[in-house]
């Protein structure tokens, strides 16, 4: 039996890399880092990197090949990008094959969205388009950008929130902010050295922050790190409602970004996407408030996603076998 070619949705985030194969499912859901691993042990990705990161100092020079959604160094992102395939697809004449739909922020300038199509080229992929990101997500999720009624998605990731409303293949209205998850992330981490002393990992106060997203407001969170005066291990326990207002003021500022979108939309999309709801993708869509902050801005019912994260990559993937959509909202 012939080996079929692959055909992949590949979404390089700033927090996470996913890809999803047509036929095969989801190949991979990591930290998007790229470490020069100790001891000549060549280039780590994902979880090996993110193991090792916080533990060595050697290991301080972990990069993120995209940051707010855009290659922010074209041969590191090529490096990475190759690194993921080559785990994949070990055989070049695999990887000659793969035909990859790439995920971008829908705001990004055709300079921004050129450098990651040409970092995927350049890692040996055979045929690479780009897809904004909520386009993706819609098709992910079974919705169709072609119909003739409106559709809405939010994407909230680490990197970027954007907004994206299209109707019979056309953009209505794109909003977007580069002030997303990972801001979210570093006031947290500001907030606890500030307040509490304590110098906490990327991770750990990433981990808290989605904790955060779940609790109750009498709850109390764990959260380990170093004392920034002693320079020892210290372990607190934060009460929840402490971070409830850090988290309410970065969410109500995304909110309000992503809402002046309203100003571009004909009436009768406004009609058709109230009926539907507002499709609320991305990592960090599951913040504490935001769906009830965009409910409020937009005057809008907002669904949350099943798979927020991976449905993405998924979309991605199918538009690879929807030519119409692909021809219509391809990037290049």
């Amino acid at each position: 039996m012939g080996w079929t070619a692959a055909q992949w949705g590949l979404d390089v985030g700033s927090s996470s890399t996913v890809v999803y194969d047509l036929s095969g499912g989801f190949l991979l859901d990591e930290p998007s880092l790229m470490l020069e691993m100790p001891h000549g042990g060549g280039t780590g990705i994902g979880r090996d990197a993110a193991d090792l990161m916080e533990r060595l100092p050697s290991a301080a020079g972990a990069v993120r090949p995209v940051r707010a959604g855009v290659v922010t160094d074209l041969d590191t992102a090529r490096r990475y990008i190759r690194a993921v395939v080559r785990r994949i697809l070990p055989r070049p004449w695999q990887r000659s094959r793969l035909s990859v739909a790439l995920v971008v922020p829908a705001a990004a300038s055709a300079l921004e969205r050129r450098a990651l199509v040409e970092a995927a080229e350049e890692a040996g992929i055979g045929r690479v388009v780009a897809l904004a990101a909520p386009v993706a997500a819609a098709v992910g999720c079974g919705l169709d950008p072609l119909d003739r009624r409106a559709h809405m998605v939010a994407d909230v990731g680490a990197g970027t929130a954007e907004i994206m409303a299209v109707c019979y293949g056309e953009v209505l209205a794109v909003r977007s902010t580069r002030q997303a998850g990972d801001a979210l992330t570093a006031a947290v981490r500001h907030h606890l050295r500030t307040e509490h002393r304590l110098l906490t990992g990327p991770a750990a106060a990433e981990a808290l922050t989605r904790q955060v997203g779940l609790a109750q407001p009498d709850a109390r969170l764990a959260v380990s790190g170093r004392d920034v005066e002693h320079a020892r291990p210290r372990s607190l326990q934060i009460p929840a409602a402490e971070l409830h207002d850090l988290v309410a003021a970065h969410v109500a500022a995304v909110a309000q970004v992503l809402s002046s979108c309203l100003d571009d939309l004909p009436a009768q999309a406004v009609d058709d996407i109230a009926a539907d709801g507002v499709l609320l993708v991305g990592g960090s869509s599951p913040a504490r408030g935001l769906k009830a902050a965009l409910e409020s801005g937009l005057g809008l019912p907002v669904k949350q996603a099943e798979n927020p994260v991976t449905c993405i990559a998924e979309g991605a993937a199918r538009s690879l076998v929807l030519p119409d959509v692909r021809s219509v909202f391809g990037l290049r």
